[in-house]
């Protein structure tokens, strides 16, 4: 506690005081363009790591970046998802997985985690990950497994953000487009999914571009003439 108070006390004295129009502006109302889906993890920090100001990127964290299938389980995490979509109205949502992964651990190892039984029935959620690379690339282990499995987490947790009624509406017309990433924290790197090619690519931040995982907006045609 002795060092949360001292944070507070330099975030008061310091930073405060020098952008102190920008949080009188934020005391009435927010509007994000990002919905970002990260790790618990304590080491993922996503304001910092994407230098953002306060209101910039609405976070939510659970373990392993899960985001439940719409019709098995309604939860904090799809109440955030909906509220960011429909009140909010971001235009983009990012699902995060990250290096040395402890959820993803557990995943690999379940007896690591039979001792907590909220975790492991949390990490069901998680399951097609570990069965996917089970099912077509059986040959691996230990941090190649663990990079694999992460990966396939994130494009797991994208396929189920997709059976989300407001999220699908959004896809539909285009409103919204969703990205899977990968965080290593000890290169401080990011690698995005691209539905085009089915693979991870590293990104490279100055050329403002990132491959999305977006389906075709089916109806965003009918909306720009409505």
């Amino acid at each position: 506690m002795e060092r949360l108070l001292e944070g507070f006390e330099h975030f008061r004295r310091t930073v405060f005081p020098e952008q102190r129009e920008l949080f009188k502006k934020l005391a009435t109302g927010q509007s994000p363009h990002t919905l970002f889906i990260t790790c618990a993890d304590s080491r993922i920090m996503p304001e910092m790591i994407f230098s953002a100001l306060p209101g910039e990127i609405f976070v939510y964290r659970n373990i392993g970046n899960i985001v439940p299938p719409y019709a098995q389980h309604v939860s904090g995490v799809v109440a955030a998802i909906e509220y960011a979509v429909k009140v909010l109205q971001v235009k983009h949502i990012v699902i995060c997985g990250h290096s040395d992964c402890g959820a993803m651990k557990g995943l690999l190892a379940p007896a690591k985690v039979a001792h907590m039984p909220s975790v492991a029935a949390w990490l069901k959620h998680a399951d097609v990950a570990k069965y996917v690379v089970a099912e077509n690339s059986p040959q691996l282990e230990g941090e190649e497994a663990l990079r694999r499995v992460t990966e396939e987490n994130v494009v797991g947790q994208l396929e189920h953000l997709r059976t989300l009624p407001a999220v699908a509406a959004a896809l539909a017309n285009g409103t919204v487009r969703i990205h899977g990433w990968v965080y290593d924290i000890a290169h401080a790197e990011l690698r995005a999914f691209d539905a085009q090619t089915g693979m991870f690519t590293p990104i490279d931040p100055t050329l403002r571009e990132v491959p999305d995982a977006n389906p075709h907006a089916r109806f965003a045609a009918i909306a720009s003439t409505t």
